[in-house]
């Protein structure tokens, strides 16, 4: 066990350029509660990008980003009885929360005030977090994920965040009844995957898209049933009360009212993007036909191990292109271009010689 805590390898950005290069730092030792492993694999969420440039006026520098991520377990402290060494674990996006709140109670620490992000969040001892682009991660067993021997190790990693993302409002909003039309707006990493989810419930799948050149990869890849090209109005018109539910996953500024259009009575909206500027519609295009416009923010410790397991279940996981730690500057430039299906992942092992 390591006295004094891990020394550990890494990529940070110090400055708004969101620059990453190799930073040096260490991880508390291993406590009675924690669980500690080596990152195998870790996904690059927009948000990460979102961070590193300081683009939500909020980045703690030097920032090491990361908060899909899959390792092996090394160490377990002494009261830790869920997980030994040598399995399979993963962390999302969070790695603390106050236990005692009414979301804690209920199970839903991403509500907690006091929760601690994976990265470029405030721990209890006052340290800056730091998360998965780095060669070693010590963990709350609280907030560790099994992850199923059957899942591809690589492509779980994203799962952790786009996964859960999408699996969440899926289930509490009660988008599981086979035979309901889903609509989910944008092809992405979070549109991919509640594309997935969609057909794994048994629900007819209609894509919508800015993009006609996705209609192709959104069917015959993804099995998706319809594609909705949004700025085509007629299209749009067509289908007008078709939806039972819509996931929008945009993060981009872009307009509600064609989408709640798009809803049957009582259908229901669900955002999961964040774009830059609020949200807008005007009052009649809910109040006619009862429609419901939510949000969602990922899902809680105990829903993310249940979406893994059912990913487990029907052989779903995250498409993606595997990169190594050098590329990861390049691959951050790709992503704001949108050039990328659907998640780089990182291999932190081949990465990372410790």
């Amino acid at each position: 066990m390591a006295e004094k805590g891990f020394d550990v390898q890494g990529l940070a950005a110090r400055d708004e350029s969101g620059v990453l290069s190799p930073f040096n730092f260490t991880r508390r030792k291993t406590e009675p509660n924690d669980v500690t492993f080596k990152i195998a694999f870790c996904g690059i969420c927009h948000s990460d990008l979102h961070k590193l440039r300081n683009e939500w006026h909020n980045t703690l520098y030097p920032v090491v980003p990361g908060h899909e991520i899959v390792g092996t377990v090394i160490e377990v402290g002494t009261q830790v009885k869920k997980f030994g060494v040598g399995d399979r674990v993963g962390v999302g996006c969070l790695v603390r929360s106050c236990h005692n709140c009414d979301s804690c109670e209920k199970g839903v620490e991403q509500y907690c005030d006091k929760y601690v992000l994976t990265y470029n969040g405030i721990d209890v001892d006052g340290s800056i977090t730091y998360g998965g682009y780095s060669s070693l991660m010590v963990c709350d067993q609280k907030f560790v994920i099994k992850v199923p021997e059957s899942l591809p190790f690589d492509a779980a990693a994203p799962l952790l965040c786009a996964g859960i993302t999408v699996y969440s409002p899926m289930k509490y909003f009660g988008m599981t009844e086979k035979g309901s039309r889903l609509g989910v707006v944008g092809l992405g990493g979070l549109g991919h995957m509640a594309v997935k989810f969609g057909k794994a419930f048994g629900l007819h799948v209609t894509v919508i898209s800015t993009s006609p050149n996705k209609e192709k990869e959104a069917k015959e890849v993804l099995g998706a049933d319809d594609f909705l090209i949004s700025k085509d109005a007629k299209q749009m018109k067509d289908a007008a009360k078709s939806l039972d539910y819509i996931i929008d996953t945009v993060s981009a500024d872009h307009p509600l009212p064609p989408l709640l259009n798009l809803l049957k009575v009582n259908g229901k909206l669900v955002v999961v993007g964040v774009p830059d500027k609020p949200l807008q519609f005007p009052a009649p295009s809910v109040i006619f036909g009862r429609r419901l416009v939510a949000g969602s923010l990922i899902g809680g410790i105990k829903e993310t191990q249940e979406m893994m397991d059912f990913c487990a279940e029907h052989n779903i996981s995250c498409s993606i292109e595997k990169i190594s730690i050098d590329y990861v500057n390049t691959a951050m430039e790709r992503l704001e271009k949108g050039d990328v299906k659907y998640r780089f992942v990182i291999d932190n092992t081949e990465s990372f010689k410790v």
